[in-house]
């Protein structure tokens, strides 16, 4: 078996083409990506606030708790038999599938910005406040600096597990690496499924990698 998964993976014409593995991989990534930058958009500021105010912990808590619980096709079920009668062309499927992914990266990034903030030494914050800085310039120059670390945590564990959901996209007819094990698992090619399934443990692997680098030249060792 691991033969044939290597003969499938090395075969040229499976790289090429408009369902070869390197447009699968940019469909993938693209899916990925940008639902990270839009979970990170909304989750970052709500978590720096919430960490900073202390206001609606207990509800944010608990609605990451549940939103982890979700089960992810079945909410992309429910999403686009919601939006897809009210959509035209890919986009009926691009976006209920984009939310779910979405909320799926939310929580861990969420996670991370709120406990990054409030696990700031308080006496950084009156030594700040004793020196003038009002409250968005704590926030600016020494909470954020300081949650940074458990930011980009949340950031790579989102990453991660929206690379290995995203794959869910397939199944309403989309692209991305999904489309070797939905295809393969229909014709029952194993070689094929099992490709694609290193393929999406690769790629989250060398994702990982680039961010653990990112975090590693942003974030102070002090």
């Amino acid at each position: 078996m691991i033969s044939r998964i290597l003969a499938w993976l090395t075969d040229g014409a499976h790289w090429q083409g408009s369902d070869g593995i390197t447009r699968r991989l940019l469909e993938h990534l693209a899916y990925s990506l940008t639902a990270v930058v839009i979970a990170a958009l909304i989750a970052i500021p709500l978590g720096l606030y919430i960490g900073h105010t202390g206001r609606g912990r207990v509800f944010v808590v608990n609605l990451v708790g549940a939103a982890r619980a979700i089960p992810s096709l079945g909410l992309l079920f429910i999403a686009v038999l919601w939006l897809g009668p009210k959509l035209n062309g890919d986009i009926a499927f691009l976006a209920p599938a984009g939310i779910v992914l979405v909320v799926l990266a939310i929580p861990p990034i969420l996670s991370g910005a709120y406990a990054g903030v409030e696990s700031v030494d308080p006496n950084a914050r009156d030594a700040a406040k004793g020196m003038g800085m009002r409250g968005g310039q704590v926030v600016r120059q020494v909470e954020l600096p300081c949650a940074l670390p458990l930011i980009m945590s949340g950031i790579r564990s989102g990453t991660l597990q929206v690379i290995a959901t995203a794959t869910i996209a397939a199944v309403v007819g989309l692209g991305g690496l999904g489309r070797f094990l939905i295809d393969g698992l229909a014709v029952r090619d194993t070689p094929q499924t099992a490709s694609g399934a290193i393929l999406v443990a690769l790629l989250a692997l060398a994702v990982d990698m680039v961010l653990a680098l990112i975090q590693r030249c942003t974030v102070s060792r002090a």
